[in-house]
């Protein structure tokens, strides 16, 4: 018995279209089908510039735990780039 690996490359190229074209393993199109919209990704990512913003500013305030409010700041700032990645591949889900 051998194995052929043409065969196989057809086989899973085939598989891989087929769950493609039914949106099967792709979460953008799931969020997209849910209804989740690139605006709110977008807005998402500039909330929480803004909750960084106000973290980080509040820590300048506090003299007691002025270490942990400013690692809070930097965590919620992280959040940032993944909301705009979002909004983006949203953006071109929503044109195909």
């Amino acid at each position: 018995m051998s194995f052929d690996s043409g065969k196989a490359r057809k086989r899973a190229k085939k598989a891989a279209l087929s769950a493609q074209s039914e949106g099967i393993g792709n979460p953008i199109a799931a969020l997209s089908a849910a209804g989740f919209r690139s605006e709110w990704a977008f807005l998402g990512g500039f909330v929480s510039i803004l909750l960084s913003l106000t973290s980080w500013l509040g820590s300048r305030a506090k003299k007691d735990d002025r270490a942990q409010s400013d690692r809070w700041g930097i965590f919620i700032g992280h959040w940032a780039p993944t909301f705009f990645a979002l909004g983006v591949a949203l953006k071109l889900e929503e044109k195909r």
